[in-house]
C-alpha cells in the first residue's frame, strides 16, 4: 500500500534525525569508566542507574561500583542500596565533592562506576552550580542527561538549556511506555544535538531498558507498530 511506503520513507528520514550512541563501553585503558546521570526531578534516574548497573554486572559480567550524591531522598538511597545488594555491587553515599572524589578513588578496582545525582530543578541555579562542582570532582567519562518522554516540550527544552550549562554528552529518555506521544524525543534530540544512548520502557529492573534505536523511535513517533 502506498501509505505504508510513505510511512517507511518518513521513518527512514526521522531515524536519520535520531542518532544513537550505542551502549556504554569502557574507553579507559586503566581504571574505571565513570558515568554520571543528571537531570530534573522525577524522571527516573535512580531506577535507570539500577538497570544499567544490573545489565553491566549480571549480563556483561563487569565489576560495577555505585555512588549516589542524592542525599535528599532517603527512599532513593534505600532503593539503590537494595539493588546494589542484589547485584553485588559496592555502594557509596556521599554528601560533598571531596567525599565523591574519595569514593571514586576507593572503587578503582571496578571496571565501571555509575554515579546517581539528585534531581535538580532547571530553575535552581545554586543547585546546578553545586552539581557542576560534583562532576568536576568525579571527572566522568560521560554524562547522560535523563529526560522523561512524558514531559512537556517546554519542560524538556528548559532542562536541556540549563543542564547543558553543566555538561551533557548523551541523552537517556525514560517512561516511553507512559508517553502519549514521543514527538518530544525528536524535538529534544534535534535541539540538543547529542546522541541518544538509552530509552526505558517500564519499571522492571534490569529488563525495561534498551539501547536507543532511531528506527524504533521513528516508528513510535509515526504510530507504526514496531
Amino acid at each position: 500500500r502506498n501509505i505504508d511506503f510513505v510511512q517507511e520513507k518518513l521513518a527512514e528520514h526521522i531515524e536519520k534525525l535520531l542518532p544513537s550512541s550505542g551502549p556504554i563501553v569502557k574507553t579507559r585503558a586503566s581504571g574505571p569508566h565513570i558515568v554520571a546521570l543528571i537531570g530534573p526531578t522525577s524522571v527516573g534516574k535512580t531506577t535507570t542507574i539500577a538497570k544499567l548497573a544490573a545489565n553491566l554486572q549480571l549480563r556483561d559480567k563487569r565489576r560495577v561500583g555505585l555512588i549516589t550524591i542524592d542525599t535528599y531522598r532517603i527512599a532513593a538511597i534505600d532503593q539503590l542500596r537494595k539493588y546494589a545488594e542484589i547485584i553485588g555491587s559496592p555502594l557509596r553515599v556521599v554528601g560533598t565533592a571531596e567525599d565523591l572524589a574519595e569514593a571514586v578513588r576507593s572503587m578503582r578496582d571496578c571496571e565501571f562506576i555509575l554515579i546517581d545525582t539528585a534531581g535538580r530543578s532547571p530553575r535552581d541555579t545554586l543547585k546546578l552550580n553545586e552539581l557542576k562542582t560534583f562532576l568536576a570532582a568525579a571527572n566522568p567519562d560521560e554524562v547522560h542527561l535523563v529526560l522523561s518522554t512524558t514531559a512537556s516540550q517546554e519542560c524538556a527544552e528548559l532542562a536541556i538549556e540549563r543542564f547543558g550549562d553543566v555538561r551533557v554528552d548523551k541523552i537517556i529518555f525514560t517512561k516511553l511506555d507512559e508517553a502519549s506521544h514521543v514527538g518530544v524525543v525528536l524535538n529534544v534530540v534535534k535541539k540538543v544535538n547529542k546522541h541518544l544512548s538509552y530509552v526505558t520502557t517500564g519499571q522492571d529492573v534490569p529488563d525495561d531498558i534498551e539501547v536507543g534505536r532511531g528506527r524504533r523511535l521513528a516508528r513510535m513517533i509515526l504510530g507504526i507498530d514496531s
